[in-house]
């Protein structure tokens, strides 16, 4: 059963006057049983259910077993990895693209197959969208780290700030790999006529999240539902901004019906940056009576362990926003939702 959060953040999605616009649309999404895949589908599902939105619902997966009991009958699931599906037996009107490696630890210790996911799987689904006739929108879920290190003189990052990436650091197979696919999009959109727009997402969490997640956000969950101190292997200066799952859901739906092609738009709640340090300092103050602390045990192995080196970024959204998009869970609730809802699944 979901939780209580999950489920009122599915209702929270299927009101917002964007979700209409999918009514009686074919849609197909990649990496459907990842975080933002599945309660993007969870999330249409409930529109079926309860507002009969007439929504098709595709999903590519690898593993049928877990899509199936996630989703049910209620999906028509594509069984296959995405660096090798070459076609598919039907048309649809949007393509959700958001299969990819997301564990640091990986990228560090799998940094081919990040990139051939990445370059390969981006380049199947291309080819597929190139020959279907109904496609409206190809929306492909980039990320903030496109960016690279800025230069500290910029404050907020718009879709045109970019910053230098290390080519030789073999964590940067993500981030060098997200900004090879951009240039992919943009190359079918003009060669092809793809109707691609692209999403840059900060990251990203809310429930669905697993107990035993690797990401930052988890870890510092874990501590504050286990009672430990939080302990950081860096100082913790890295600052960002967050994004919480359902407004990246409708932003994702947003670019798809409202952006322009060949376009990218930034995802992000604007008000929730902050250093690492300070938000485990902030989830500290959430349970007072536990009496943990941050403990900073900095051992020199942050690159080895898939961190990114500091930056500082803050993403603008402006052009989002334009769109009529705006970020409605600031940072404290993303993570009070997180931790009840990690607590609810563990």
């Amino acid at each position: 059963m979901p939780s209580n959060i999950e489920i009122n953040d599915i209702k929270s999605v299927v009101s917002d006057p964007i979700c209409k616009e999918l009514f009686g649309a074919s849609v197909l999404i990649t990496g459907a049983t990842g975080l933002i895949g599945s309660f993007f589908i969870k999330s249409l599902i409930e529109l079926n259910d309860t507002q009969n939105a007439g929504i098709k619902i595709n999903a590519v997966v690898r593993n049928e077993a877990k899509a199936k009991a996630l989703f049910g009958d209620k999906v028509n699931l594509v069984v296959s990895d995405i660096v090798d599906i070459t076609s598919l037996p039907f048309e649809v009107d949007y393509i959700f693209h958001g299969a990819s490696i997301t564990s640091s630890k990986d990228m560090v210790e799998k940094p081919v197959e990040t990139i051939d996911i990445a370059i390969k799987g981006t380049e199947n689904m291309l080819k597929i969208a190139k020959d279907m006739k109904s496609l409206k929108a190809f929306v492909y879920m980039s990320s903030l780290e496109v960016y690279g290190v800025t230069s500290p003189e910029i404050k907020i990052i718009t879709e045109s700030d970019y910053g230098y990436i290390d080519q030789l650091n073999v964590r940067s197979s993500y981030s060098l790999g997200k900004r090879m696919v951009e240039c992919l999009c943009a190359s079918y959109a003009s060669e092809y006529n793809v109707p691609v727009k692209i999403v840059r997402l900060t990251q990203t969490f809310g429930p669905g999240v697993a107990y035993n997640d690797g990401r930052v956000f988890a870890d510092f969950a874990r501590c504050v539902i286990e009672g430990r101190n939080i302990i950081l292997h860096t100082k913790g200066e890295t600052v960002r901004n967050y994004c919480y799952l359902s407004d990246a859901v409708t932003a994702l739906m947003t670019v798809a019906v409202k952006g322009e092609v060949a376009e990218a738009y930034n995802i992000a709640n604007e008000d929730s940056d902050i250093s690492i340090y300070d938000m485990a300092k902030m989830l500290c103050t959430f349970v007072p009576e536990k009496g943990i602390d941050v403990v900073i045990e900095d051992n020199g192995n942050a690159a080895k362990m898939g961190y990114n080196p500091t930056i500082k970024i803050k993403l603008g959204t402006a052009k989002l926003r334009a769109l009529g998009w705006e970020a409605k869970v600031g940072l404290e609730d993303m993570f009070k939702n997180l931790i009840e809802d990690m607590t609810y699944n563990k």
